[in-house]
């Protein structure tokens, strides 16, 4: 599907069956939600801008680069904890910005309950990082709120995305570049991913299902 680069590494393929099976338990869970951020953030992170330097060594001085972007992970809430744990292993100084979101599951539509931007924005780049791109509402409206707060350049980093998810955000946020470890089929009637994995928040924290 254009507008989604879905990876192929043999190693995602395997730590998506983990988390699609109803059998694996939240702290396995968890586990694997972190491995299989880090695996499709190294894709996602491919094109980052650098900047030449010299750096010291033991034996003398040696021609390097290093990012030359800001960067922000911005979890939305709740699901996107465990996913910005995996990343912050590869950017460990990247600032964490909290969005909080949550569907109405009558409309479908997301209602914001929690913004944690910082008074003084310096990122120039911010990865959104939520497990699942359903219908995309949840990531749409973050991505405006970075947006309208003047960062220049948003990626999205999913789990597994639906095509109407993906959809939704490439036609309305211009720019965007979107990572996923799958695409899955469709959307069920009441906005679920088919074949999906279920809720991602629930199976993450060990909450019954709607908790």
């Amino acid at each position: 599907m254009d507008g989604v680069q879905v990876s192929t590494h043999p190693l995602v393929a395997h730590h998506v069956c983990v988390l699609r099976d109803p059998a694996t338990k939240p702290p396995e869970f968890r586990r694997v939600v972190r491995q299989l951020t880090r695996l499709v953030a190294v894709e996602a992170t491919a094109g980052l801008a650098t900047r030449p330097v010299r750096v010291p060594t033991p034996l003398g001085e040696a021609a390097g680069l290093r990012l030359a972007d800001r960067i922000a992970i911005v979890p939305i809430l709740r699901a996107g904890l465990g996913m910005a744990e995996g990343l912050l292993e590869l950017l460990p100084d990247a600032e964490v910005w909290h969005v909080g979101l949550s569907r109405d599951e009558a409309t479908l539509e997301p209602k914001e309950y929690y913004n944690k931007l910082p008074a003084r924005l310096d990122a120039t780049l911010a990865i959104v990082v939520d497990p699942m791109l359903a219908t995309g509402g949840s990531a749409l409206r973050t991505c405006q709120i970075l947006e309208a707060a003047g960062i220049p350049q948003i990626v999205l980093v999913a789990l597994i995305a639906a095509p109407q998810g993906v959809a939704a955000l490439r036609g309305a946020v211009r720019g965007i570049t979107i990572h996923v470890a799958a695409l899955d089929d469709r959307l069920d009637g009441s906005g679920f991913i088919v074949p999906g994995l279920g809720d991602a928040g629930d199976r993450q924290f060990g909450t019954p299902s709607g908790g």
